[in-house]
């Protein structure tokens, strides 16, 4: 494909908020013409000229019937409708839309249907122990694989042997652009979506510290918690890479809790973070009586959070698509 703009698909799975935020992040700095699926619905914000096709759901319908193929996929029940008609949307788009390529986040099935339809095909990928069939079916049929985050600081198993396809970014935030330069406060910010820790444990660790806490996720979550992130004195976060990638943006003092989570995703980004000595890491939410000094070690420390390489991230990672679109990797 030359001398013209890119066509390509966008698979964002619909767990959690990271794929869609992510895909956002990257949107302003992708020259292609972009056609999104997803079981989401359409987001506010996507660029002029991009589409989004609402598929159908494969995670209901009652007890799936041998969904792993014997551990060779993640998620293939037979005879579940919406997966079928979800694949042959996805089929259907590619060829009547004309598609050069497609960017997976993330799907081991859809990044095997998009080799076999013949698309060049960049996949996004995530920490943990990646090692079992189905990842490394799915990262040996990629053309591109994208690590966001920053080489050496975050070294999963599952990356050692895809050599030039990776491509670490450094950590995608949608606030790579903003600053944080505003006097900080005494506030614990508490950024935490889809975590189990309640009001009562919430309050517990305010008034043990001492200091005013907020919480940003579940019912209370803000669009745009950049004010609040810029100028907290303390953020307690989950270990996501997203929630890592904002802290890094926003310079932050935080406390890191890691979640558990498919493939021990956030446990093995918390043992890199802790490390680097980027936040202060528990393996689970503190005690009250723990909590008073946990927050000073942070307030008081001055992680090196550009060691995360977030400045470039967004743009870095739209280079590796469309160069990837353009047969150049």
């Amino acid at each position: 494909m030359t001398g013209r703009t890119p066509r390509l698909g966008w698979y964002v799975h619909h767990h959690g908020r990271g794929h869609l935020t992510r895909l956002l992040a990257i949107a302003p700095h992708l020259d292609a013409e972009v056609d999104a699926v997803s079981s989401l619905a359409a987001p506010a914000g996507l660029p002029s000229g991009w589409t989004w096709t609402v598929l159908d759901r494969d995670d209901d319908g009652g007890a799936p019937i041998d969904p792993t193929v014997d551990g060779m996929l993640h998620w293939a029940p037979i005879g579940h409708v919406g997966h079928r008609t979800r694949l042959s949307a996805i089929a259907a788009a590619a060829a009547e839309r004309h598609w050069d390529g497609m960017v997976v986040d993330t799907s081991v099935e859809v990044t095997l249907l998009a080799r076999l339809l013949g698309l060049r095909t960049v996949v996004v990928t995530q920490p943990g122990h990646r090692i079992d069939r189905p990842h490394l079916l799915g990262f040996a049929a990629a053309d591109t694989v994208i690590a966001p985050w920053a080489r050496g600081i975050l070294s999963p198993p599952h990356l050692e042997a895809l050599g030039d396809k990776v491509v670490h970014t450094g950590g995608i935030s949608r606030f790579t652009a903003r600053v944080a330069d505003g006097p900080r406060t005494d506030e614990v910010v508490l950024l935490a979506s889809g975590g189990t820790v309640g009001p009562a444990a919430i309050r517990d660790a305010e008034k043990a510290t001492g200091r005013p806490w907020r919480a940003l996720g579940g019912g209370a979550w803000a669009d745009d918690p950049w004010p609040v992130l810029a100028t907290a004195g303390v953020v307690v976060s989950w270990a996501g890479q997203n929630a890592v990638a904002d802290l890094a943006a926003a310079r932050a003092s935080a406390v890191v809790i890691p979640q558990d989570r498919p493939f021990d995703e956030q446990r093995e980004t918390g043992r890199a973070l802790r490390r680097a000595n980027l936040a202060q890491v528990e393996d689970s939410w503190p005690t009250a009586a723990q909590w008073p000094d946990l927050i000073e070690r942070a307030a008081t420390a001055r992680p090196e959070w550009e060691r995360w390489e977030v400045a470039g991230a967004p743009q870095r990672a739209a280079a590796a698509i469309t160069d990837t679109m353009r047969g150049r990797r």
